[in-house]
């Protein structure tokens, strides 16, 4: 049976002010996958990911989620829905590491967020052990774990996320791949933007992000094949 699609762009365009950022980008992304959007700073990822969440107007073209489309609904609505978004910076350094999740689950009932955030502690055991912390006392790799725990407060449908791997060492870059993995195992969808390729393991599809323009659509097998982005992406081998 053919995946649903969760969530489809088409002809996005977007900037801020008079400049243009995004040019006529079209992707996809199917219920239970997950895409890795790739690209250098400054290609537009940002831009691309705050437009799908509606953080930045859309100029031109359409976002659909689960069969609407919402290109013109505000960014609570969207969460509501079942997307969630996961920023660089990822929590709220001056709130406890409970008060961020109660905020990542706010459209939750209050039973529900309960349930939720005891499944996250469980999952995340350091988190439940100093759950009346700051986040601000946490390590970079604390920081972004509990950041993936707050995104995922919401029991969202889909999670976005902005450069999970930045400031992070190679070691917390193949914890945060860990754990992704363990929530897409769980049928969770994500669409993950990165300039690390080491997070092309969890890509079922892969989009390069070039110049605010879509420049490959399709498997990691079919990137790996194309000698241009081989030479770009994974250097010569």
């Amino acid at each position: 049976m053919k995946a649903e699609t969760l969530l489809l762009a088409v002809g996005i365009e977007a900037g801020y002010g008079r400049v243009q950022v995004l040019w006529g980008i079209d992707l996809a992304v199917l219920e239970r996958e997950t895409v890795v959007l790739l690209g250098a700073n400054g290609a537009g990822k940002t831009t691309l990911l705050k437009t799908l969440l509606g953080l930045v107007p859309a100029w031109r073209g359409a976002v659909r989620f689960l069969g609407e489309e919402v290109t013109a609904w505000r960014t609570d609505h969207r969460v509501r829905r079942g997307m969630a978004y996961m920023s660089e910076t990822a929590v709220f350094p001056g709130m406890t590491i409970e008060e961020n999740l109660l905020i990542g689950g706010q459209f939750l009932s209050g039973s529900a967020l309960r349930r939720r955030t005891g499944e996250l502690y469980a999952i995340f055991p350091a988190l439940g052990e100093r759950k009346r912390a700051l986040a601000s006392s946490l390590s970079g790799g604390q920081r972004k774990m509990l950041g993936i725990a707050k995104a995922l407060a919401g029991d969202p449908r889909l999670l976005v996320m902005d450069e999970p791997s930045a400031g992070l060492s190679p070691l917390f870059v193949k914890e945060v791949i860990r754990v992704l993995e363990q929530f897409r195992s769980r049928g969770l969808t994500l669409l993950v933007a990165e300039q690390n390729v080491k997070f092309l393991e969890l890509a079922d599809r892969v989009y390069t992000l070039e110049g605010g323009r879509i420049g490959f659509a399709g498997t990691v097998a079919a990137m790996h094949e194309n000698d241009a982005l081989k030479r770009a992406y994974f250097g010569l081998k």
